[in-house]
Order: structure tokens, then sequence, then C-alpha cells
């Protein structure tokens, strides 16, 4: 039986500040675990990223979250902390092209994003540019439209011209886009911390290995 051929192997991305990692991220995660079947999930703990100020909790905690958060998934998930680790400003434009050069011309990057980024997408470092790199698949939460009211117009533009099928994504290195809005999610990191500085039960919200792992390093407390 031979090897699978370089252009069928598939990696999804999640990045993210993941402070804390909550349901909503293992679910966006598991969501299109499903629906592309990628050979590696690769989650990317942000190290400074530059639309958000001040993370309460160190890397190293939130690398550790992330670890116990995707451990059940049936992939290979690997955490991978270059942007961490990366000196000044985090821009996703960068670490896709780090990895698409690691990882050669013909394996299929998929880009995975909430419908919070979503919105914001127009305001990144050259965000068309993220294309020439990857896919991009978005899921919708309550409370956010995925028509052309409720996104940036060059936005919507982008994402209509591109939009695949699930295999055609799988089978395409980049440029390809998927609007997925069915993810009936609706958690926030800043709902998160702040039930767990008033002392307020924050289970339903994170997986409980994870609860376990702030409430042992005393992690959010006000």
């Amino acid at each position: 039986m031979g090897l699978i051929p370089e252009a069928k192997r598939c990696v999804a991305l999640l990045g993210g500040s993941f402070d804390p990692v909550h349901d909503g991220h293992v679910a966006l995660a598991g969501y299109f675990a499903k629906l592309l079947v990628p050979d590696e999930l690769r989650i990317l703990p942000a190290g400074n990223p530059w639309q958000k100020q001040g993370l309460r909790a160190e890397a190293a905690h939130r690398v550790a979250m992330v670890r116990i958060a995707f451990t059940h998934l049936a992939m290979p998930v690997t955490v991978d902390e270059r942007e961490i680790r990366r000196e000044g400003a985090t821009f996703t434009i960068d670490t896709l092209r780090e990895l698409r050069a690691e990882l050669g011309p013909a394996v299929s990057i998929v880009f995975l994003i909430g419908a919070d980024q979503l919105q914001k997408l127009h305001t990144w470092k050259e965000w068309r540019g993220l294309f020439d790199y990857a896919n991009v698949c978005a899921a919708s939460r309550p409370g956010f439209t995925m028509d052309a009211a409720g996104l940036p117009e060059e936005v919507v533009r982008e994402f209509s011209r591109r939009a695949s099928t699930p295999t055609q994504i799988r089978e395409t290195p980049s440029g390809l886009t998927s609007l997925a809005t069915n993810l009936a999610v609706d958690i926030s990191a800043t709902q998160i911390r702040a039930a767990l500085a008033s002392g307020k039960d924050a289970a339903g919200l994170i997986p409980p290995g994870v609860l376990d792992y702030i409430k042992q390093h005393h992690l959010y407390q006000s």
C-alpha cells in the first residue's frame, strides 16, 4: 500500500488568545473536524495579539489549558507555540506564511475562525493575503448574521466568490472559504473571566479539566 499523496493532506489551524480556552473553541474545532476530517489540528495560542491587550493568564498556563481542552478530539492535535515565541505583535498573515513554507505548496491549510473574528477580518493586516496561504472557514454563533447585512461588504464579496464545499477545501491548498451558520454556541472568554473573578460557577462553559486547572492554579481571581 503506497503513501497518501501530499496533495490530499489537510491541516486545520485554530488560533486565539485562549484566555481561557472554553467550550466555544472546542465546539468550533470539533465542528470542522467532522466536516473536513483534517489529518491534523494545530492550535496556535497567541503571544501578543495586536488587537487584544492585557492577557490575564501567562502563556505557559494558556498552553497547558489548551492541551487539556483538545485531548479528546479524534485526530492528531498539535499545540504550536510559534506565536508565543515570536517577539512583538502577532499577525496571522506572518504565521500562515511560515506554515506554508514549512508544509509545502500542496497541503490544504484551513484557518478556522468564529463569527466575531470574521466581522473584524477586514481590519487584519493584509487580510486578503490570507487566502494566498490558506483556506478560511468561519462559523457563526447566536447573534451574528452571516449575510451581507451583518458583515463588511468586502468580506462578503471575498467569501462569496471563494465559497466551496468541504471536499473542495480539503483537496485545495488555499484560497477557498466556507461559512457554517449552525454552530449554536455563544460563549466568550470575557464572560468566563467575569464569572470566575466574582466566584460564580463556570461549569458548562469550560471543559471540566480546564476548570480544574484554573482552580488549582488560582487563575482569573479578582
